[in-house]
């Protein structure tokens, strides 16, 4: 029996919804609050709820990311005594299958409910498996197991995938699982490096040529899209491929066939096509430095990747992993982490994402070779340095008077005599920073 959880703290208008679930026989339970209804999500498999929008605790639009992050989130319809294009717009790109304002019919308040159980009683007997972490994807967090979840989806119904997301979150690795949970996982996988691609010949690297097709070929060759056939082709960092070779590439999408550099012959090549890219190709579009037909035919399943800091726990997991596989292949359990080397591990923002902390990781195992135990010693000096200098203005700030303006300080020093206190520090710093670059 599918569950209805309404979130409402209208008594009336709560109960009177309740019933009219009960009625088309779905279980019906009542919540007058967010805290109320996480409760009842923690304890029951909920397939859909109705969701208000002003409740006493928060805002419901603020709640629904979270209510659809994980891998089975129910449905949510929203409901509000008072519309706001803003909220509805926000509304649907956060994954609400509908947005209701009161008063509504019964009709008006049941049939999207109708329509989004059957849709999800459908979908589940078709679901595609999630990625799991064989694909070599780490990480328990929310946010990374609805990107599985989706890239799962991408996988079995063979659509083009376009991947965006910061440098280093992991955009090959998904395309490599993609790839192996679809229907190309038998074929080959080829990667196109964009921004490696030789302006002069980027047309034969992808496209292939004939012999004496230009000076230097003297034989035949495969470009990277025949080698893709029946296979998936990665197209990495897509936003760097030239333009001119966009528009013949937007003809190969569309057609899946292409003309080696001095071939007369069509050629045909069935490939499953993943993009990735790392910088903003609408901006680039509207600067004319991307074609829009190419971004548009790229976008058919968008999956974006989030970044390391916006993973909750998956810092400690990447961590735990990464030393049990280095244990694994050096047959040595190796030095445990300390709750400090963590505790720095946790503050750092990550710029690179996962390839900067495996990095750092790895960095800190070759310091602390012959030792028991992972110290924040044994992280990178620059990282250290780095969060030294956060933490310490970070409390500076803190120190900073809330309101008002500070007393009046006592007279400075004068500038020469400023700059003699200074001195011996600063020539003191300059001779560390110069052992430890010649080190």
């Amino acid at each position: 029996m599918p569950v209805v959880l309404v979130v409402d703290d209208d008594d009336l208008f709560r109960e009177l919804l309740c019933t009219s679930v009960a009625r088309h026989g779905h279980k019906a339970v009542g919540a007058a609050s967010l805290a109320e209804a996480r409760r009842a999500l923690a304890k029951l498999e909920v397939d859909l709820v109705y969701l208000d929008v002003r409740l006493p605790d928060g805002s419901g639009i603020e709640a629904l990311e979270q209510l659809r992050a994980g891998q089975d989130p129910p449905e949510v319809i929203i409901v509000t005594g008072q519309g706001d294009p803003d909220g509805a717009e926000l509304a649907l790109r956060c994954g609400a299958w509908d947005y209701i304002e009161k008063p509504a019919s019964v009709d008006r308040m049941t049939l999207p409910m109708l329509r989004a159980l059957a849709y999800r009683g459908e979908k589940r007997r078709r679901r595609a498996p999630s990625l799991t972490q064989d694909s070599g994807i780490i990480g328990k967090s929310q946010r990374l197991a609805a990107c599985m979840a989706q890239a799962g989806m991408a996988a079995a119904s063979g659509v083009d995938v376009f991947i965006t997301g910061e440098t280093g979150t992991g955009k090959e690795i998904f395309a490599r699982a993609i790839h192996a949970a679809g229907g190309h996982a038998k074929g080959p996988f080829v990667v196109v490096d964009c921004t490696t691609l030789p302006g002069t010949l980027a047309e034969s690297v992808l496209f292939g040529h004939e012999r004496g097709s230009f000076t230097g070929a003297d034989r035949k060759q495969a470009g990277l899209i025949e080698q893709a056939d029946g296979g998936t082709l990665f197209l990495d960092e897509v936003g760097e491929l030239p333009l001119g070779i966009q528009v013949k590439f937007l003809r190969v999408l569309q057609e899946r066939s292409y003309r080696p550099v001095g071939g007369g012959q069509v050629c045909k090549s069935d490939f499953h096509l993943v993009a990735a890219t790392n910088r903003d190709l609408s901006a680039m579009a509207e600067r004319g430095e991307f074609r829009h037909d190419l971004l548009y035919r790229l976008g058919a399943f968008r999956l974006e990747l989030p970044p390391l800091r916006d993973r909750e726990g998956d810092i400690a997991a990447l961590l735990e992993w990464r030393l049990a596989a280095m244990a694994a292949r050096e047959d040595d359990p190796g030095p445990a982490p300390s709750p400090e080397f963590l505790e720095l591990l946790l503050s750092h923002h990550w710029p690179g994402n996962v390839r900067e902390l495996l990095q750092t990781i790895d960095m800190s195992l070759v310091a602390a070779l012959g030792e028991q135990v992972l110290l924040p010693q044994h992280l990178p000096l620059e990282l250290r340095v780095r969060l030294l200098r956060g933490r310490v203005a970070s409390r500076a700030d803190a120190a900073l008077p809330a309101q008002g303006l500070p007393a009046a300080p006592p007279a400075p020093p004068s500038t020469a005599s400023t700059a003699a206190a200074l001195r011996p520090w600063r020539e003191h710093r300059a001779r560390i920073l110069e052992r430890t670059e010649h080190e």
